[in-house]
């Protein structure tokens, strides 16, 4: 039975500051009985001497210090992990809130999981396809890859997560494919989106989402990516599955990060943000990845909103370091009604290589797929002089390129949300496009493509 202790000292806000504790450990989880006999949970932030800092997971209303109880539970916070996972919907501290039963566990596991060893990685390699041209033809993910999504606050980043979450497949494999979603900070409005996409779609069923609402408490917010990527690992590694796993809004959880850290009285870093939140980040993207031995693989998408839109706010520039590229949405092409709005130029996956080509997707991914981002490079230049000089100020070549940017957008780039196009067909519409172009500029593709392709769609 745990120790109780009486000797709660001070309460501000959501910190509550315990004295005269023994043999009590940093992280350890701890529960509140106030006279009533209600219980609350906290964790503990600080130890200094016999004094321990903990923060509440509610609200610290109530609390009377000479007759409330803590007592501390010798553990971390943990998940009950199990297959009965899939299709069901968590709170962000891994209870069920879908109105279904308690999950009966095969296993508990400590949230913030074992760092990979490197020496265990297996590269990734295999192509996944997510049904949306403007990633699998250009910025192409690969299974075990960390890819985030970096939009702006108004862009329709929720809707493009929805729909790789139910596109999503790893191609001529009869693995099983789970996914899993975690939310942070999100509105109640939007977790009903979520909830009702993947219902409508039958997508549920291999998806096991984490929600944690805006109104949750922040250092629950923390923990909910942490309860998602070890359901992950526990369906990857112990089950063997492809697993993706969507990671919906970092700037939420880096700001839930900054308040602990303000609560705590950190120095702050960067723009407010703790000193250590290069390495907090990582501890999360860094367990993606695929294993030895193994036949599971998870695949990271976090998504973030970046703040002002810019590129080098921390949490966005952190996110660069850790993850292999980015896929960028633009605003301008927002605005042209163009969707999903992903800017392919400054977006990148740096292991596109890696999951192209024969017997991966088609021999001629990746020179039709250089060529697609030349072209559209020259005309977005070419329609930009055709706005400051006029058309007549333009050859003939650059009106074709300038034509080809703008067939690009709405017919490569935007498809809506509902499309799921296979890699053939993402691959056929950029060859029906190129045929705008006079085949003596497609100088990045290899003759026998452009014989076999060129001019036939």
């Amino acid at each position: 039975m745990p120790k109780e202790y009486k000797t709660i000292q001070e309460v501000a806000g959501p910190l509550m500051l315990v004295h005269g504790v023994e043999n009590v450990t940093y992280d350890e989880l701890g529960e509140i009985e106030l006279a009533n006999g209600e219980v609350r949970r906290c964790k503990v932030l600080e130890i200094n001497g016999d004094n321990a800092l903990v923060q509440l997971f509610e609200n610290s209303t109530g609390i009377n210090l000479s007759n409330s109880k803590v007592r501390f539970l010798g553990r971390s916070m943990e998940l009950g992990v199990s297959e009965d996972m899939l299709g069901r919907v968590f709170d962000g501290l891994g209870r069920p809130i879908d109105n279904g039963p308690e999950i009966l566990p095969d296993e508990r596991r400590d949230i913030n999981g074992l760092p990979m060893n490197p020496a265990a990685r297996n590269y990734p390699s295999e192509f996944i396809q997510t049904g949306i041209s403007a990633i699998d033809g250009l910025n192409t993910l690969v299974r075990g890859q960390k890819l985030p999504i970096f939009s702006a606050s108004g862009l329709p980043h929720s809707n493009l997560a929805a729909q790789i979450a139910r596109q999503a497949k790893v191609r001529g494999t009869d693995e099983q494919f789970a996914v899993v979603f975690a939310a942070m900070g999100i509105t109640f409005e939007e977790s009903n989106f979520f909830t009702e996409s993947f219902k409508e779609t039958g997508a549920i069923d291999r998806t096991v989402l984490f929600i944690n609402l805006a109104n949750d408490p922040a250092v629950e917010r923390i923990a909910t990516p942490r309860m998602a990527l070890t359901a992950a690992e526990y369906l990857a590694f112990e089950k063997g599955m492809h697993v993706l796993v969507i990671l919906t809004d970092i700037t939420n959880y880096a700001d839930a990060l900054r308040e602990v850290s303000a609560a705590r009285k950190e120095v702050p870093g960067r723009r407010g943000y703790p000193g250590y939140m290069y390495t907090d980040l990582a501890t999360l993207y860094e367990r993606a990845g695929r294993q030895k031995g193994k036949n599971g693989s998870i695949t990271m998408i976090p998504i973030l909103t970046m703040p002002e839109d810019d590129k080098t706010h921390p949490i966005p520039d952190l996110t660069g370091y850790i993850t292999e590229g980015q896929i960028i949405l633009s605003r301008e092409l927002y605005r042209k009604g163009v969707t999903p709005p992903i800017d392919v130029l400054p977006s990148l996956s740096r292991l596109k290589d890696k999951g192209t080509g024969e017997g991966k997707t088609r021999g001629d991914h990746s020179s039709t797929m250089n060529q697609l981002f030349a072209a559209y490079s020259r005309g977005k230049d070419a329609k930009e002089l055709m706005t400051i000089l006029g058309e007549s100020a333009l050859s003939d070549i650059d009106l074709l390129y300038a034509k080809f940017a703008e067939a690009f957008e709405k017919e490569y780039v935007s498809q809506g949300y509902e499309t799921d196009r296979s890699i053939e067909e993402t691959l056929n519409i950029g060859w029906k496009l190129l045929s705008i172009l006079p085949r003596a500029e497609l100088k990045r593709i290899d003759d026998k493509w452009l014989d076999m392709y060129y001019g036939k769609f």
